[in-house]
């Protein structure tokens, strides 16, 4: 029987921070103690949210999370459960948006049922705003809490930066802690969309991961996951010029971190991908290098743009 992994992130609690917006009619019944109260069901009769079918409101969380949403509910409507509705958006406009517009690798618009006197948990995406609907003719729950369960590693920054413009400085912060939310099991491309490892976004990702948080393990294992993946010839992600990332954030790691045994171990594959580059380069320097031939999405119908771009690369 194999051995169960441990989830290498944290688990936090946030609460949500204001009440963007509440359906008019029906309305609901003291929303603002969503901004207070927190913990589980038990508890004494007091005031609660009430949401009744149709009710609705908009919360804000404040800053950009990766995760979902915990929804401890109270009493129900004939102690049975309620079904609502859950949207999550990293914008309040994306959050209201009825259909949802798009899903991507995550969902984003759910439907879960609520029970008496217990919780819920839905979600597993990027978001700062959710909007949570009864969705259940006749129906309505008292809400306890919602509470975002936020999902991320615990990382020490070790690295800084600041200047007189408070402008770059918050670009800054801003760079690092999307970075920081990408870094879940592996490095993501993204905590929204894709949620994968994919090389042709690790290059930049890397260089910040090694600024910011220093030498770590989610780099190499990101790597490893790829290589092992790709067995040679094949490119990495199926694009030529991915593979070129690879050798590059390998290049990269090493000279930031300089881990010797984690390169040593690269060296079968890192050579006969080397090789494999090699007989890409006609006898004129110039690369051909073979399809899928991509760099970014405002190039891929431009030839030039392309073969400039990837001899950059090579």
């Amino acid at each position: 029987m194999a051995e169960p992994l441990r989830d290498p992130r944290v688990r936090d609690y946030v609460m949500p921070t204001r009440i963007v917006w509440r359906s008019p009619a029906p309305a609901p019944e003291n929303p603002d103690l969503l901004l207070s109260q927190t913990g589980h069901q038990v508890g004494p009769a007091g005031p609660r949210c009430v949401l009744g079918h149709g009710a609705g409101l908009l919360l804000d969380f404040g800053r950009e999370l990766h995760g979902g949403v915990q929804i401890v509910a109270h009493e129900t409507t004939d102690n049975k459960p309620v079904q609502v509705r859950v949207r999550f958006g990293e914008s309040a406009g994306e959050a209201m948006a009825d259909p949802f517009p798009i899903h991507g690798h995550a969902i984003h618009d759910h439907r879960c049922a609520l029970p008496w006197f217990g919780s819920a948990e839905v979600g597993n995406t990027g978001f700062r705003f959710v909007r949570i609907d009864v969705d259940d003719p006749g129906k309505e729950v008292r809400l306890v809490s919602v509470r975002a369960v936020h999902l991320y590693r615990d990382l020490p920054w070790r690295g800084s930066f600041r200047c007189p413009d408070e402008r770059l400085n918050q670009i800054w912060r801003t760079g690092a802690y999307t970075t920081q939310l990408c870094l879940q099991d592996l490095l993501w491309d993204g905590i929204k969309r894709d949620r994968l490892v994919w090389i042709g976004d690790m290059h930049p990702e890397t260089m910040v991961v090694a600024t910011v948080f220093g030498s770590g393990d989610v780099v190499p294992h990101s790597l490893d996951l790829l290589r092992d993946a790709t067995p040679l010839p094949g490119w990495m992600n199926g694009i030529s010029s991915y593979s070129l990332w690879w050798l590059l954030t390998q290049h990269t790691w090493w000279m930031y971190v300089g881990d010797a045994a984690y390169l040593e171990a690269q060296r079968g594959y890192l050579g006969g991908l080397a090789a494999q580059v090699l007989g890409c380069i006609g006898d004129d320097g110039g690369e051909r290098l073979a399809e899928w031939r991509f760099l970014d999405w405002p190039t891929a119908g431009d030839d030039v743009a392309k073969h400039a771009g990837l001899q950059g690369l090579l």
